[in-house]
């Protein structure tokens, strides 16, 4: 069976880069198809064998990749794929809409439906930074890059969602069902700790949509410290309005987050995320999740067990849940346990077996589809 990878494409390292990783760490030998590489920012993997799109041979092609935002519907057909008994993708965007031959299995393992075309448009639209003449035009390219996401989704042969909450948003935008099967996460690079420090930690990219902010009002209300570890575009912002009990730590190594997590009191999760990675990681440290129980956190986290939820969205129902919670009441072995069914080793094993459960239905199928000459 000579099996393809399939990526949007390699610019930033994250939750989607991992699940890739664990695709080629099953499948080496397997060549990973991209609309673009940026290999500075994901030396991982250097050792590929990556194939890029036109894009890539583009004037700012890998750096500023959102102006050809148009072009990647037809790179990403330009995909040649021919040769290839599979074809698995890791998408939120374009990679589903990759080209196969009648012969080859497509199963498309997606992270989310297109945020900026379903879920977040007008939000999408109303961030960016841009002059009124182009927010003016976005409307009427994001309408036909829909119209091309929602025609892609009949190339895929079956889906696989990264969760629950995603499972949902494919039946409801695509109509079409899913298998779940949760993503990687690293959980022996964590440890339970012997010391529990004095302070609260919170992290990831820092963007709008994750509620920083609210972290910032509630901390800068109680003067408790909290450390909030990650980079992003409202860095700048939160640092502004934040005291000093509130400390920005930047990009940080995973040595580092897996200290910083097993010394915190709890990790503090305010956002709505198709999954949440960083939660799991607290988990597999043994320490507790403060939680808005909404999206990925609702199947992740166990109340009472693994973690708490505030029910409210606001700072105040944050404020609330952080003044009532007790550090020392939990089991953090028990806690940790609970993290290891979200182990790499776990996903590899579920992934290969349901790949090659698919693939010989696939083949029996289509073979007893063929009418003989």
């Amino acid at each position: 069976m000579k099996i393809a990878l399939v990526h949007d494409y390699l610019a930033q390292d994250g939750g989607a880069e991992r699940v890739l990783q664990a695709f080629h760490e099953i499948w080496p030998e397997a060549p990973i198809f991209v609309l673009f590489y940026d290999k500075n920012k994901m030396p991982r993997f250097k050792d590929s064998d990556i194939r890029e799109s036109f894009i890539s041979k583009l004037p700012g092609g890998r750096t500023h990749y959102q102006w050809f935002l148009p072009f990647m519907p037809v790179a990403t057909e330009r995909h040649n794929l021919h040769d290839f008994d599979l074809v698995l993708s890791s998408t939120s965007a374009f990679a589903k809409g990759v080209l196969t031959r009648p012969e080859t299995l497509h199963i498309s393992y997606c992270h989310t439906p297109t945020r900026y075309l379903w879920t977040d448009t007008h939000e999408y639209i109303a961030d960016l930074k841009y002059n009124a003449i182009i927010k003016s035009l976005l409307p009427r390219l994001i309408h036909r890059m829909r119209i091309w996401d929602k025609m892609s989704v009949d190339r895929v042969d079956q889906f696989i969602a990264n969760s629950d909450t995603v499972r949902q948003r494919i039946q409801k935008y695509y109509r079409r069902d899913s298998d779940i099967i949760y993503p990687p996460v690293d959980t022996n690079n964590f440890y339970i700790s012997d010391i529990i420090g004095d302070y609260f930690v919170s992290g990831g990219r820092l963007v709008k949509y994750k509620r920083f902010d609210l972290i910032v009002e509630v901390f800068n209300r109680l003067r408790l410290p909290i450390k909030i570890f990650g980079d992003g575009p409202e860095l700048e912002n939160l640092k502004k309005i934040a005291l000093p009990n509130i400390e920005f730590l930047g990009r940080i190594s995973d040595r580092a987050k897996a200290d910083l997590l097993s010394q915190a009191k709890a990790f503090i999760h305010p956002q709505v995320e198709d999954l949440g990675i960083t939660p799991i990681e607290s988990m597999a440290s043994g320490r507790p999740v403060i939680a808005y129980p909404v999206g990925g956190a609702s199947e992740t986290v166990i109340p009472g067990v693994t973690g708490v939820f505030f029910r409210e969205q606001t700072w105040e129902s944050l404020l609330d849940t952080v003044l009532n919670f007790d550090e020392k009441a939990w089991d953090s072995q028990m806690i940790k346990n609970h993290a290891e069914k979200f182990s790499s080793d776990y996903f590899k094993e579920r992934l290969e077996s349901y790949v090659n459960e698919k693939y010989q239905e696939f083949k029996q199928g289509f073979s007893q589809c063929r009418i003989p000459i």
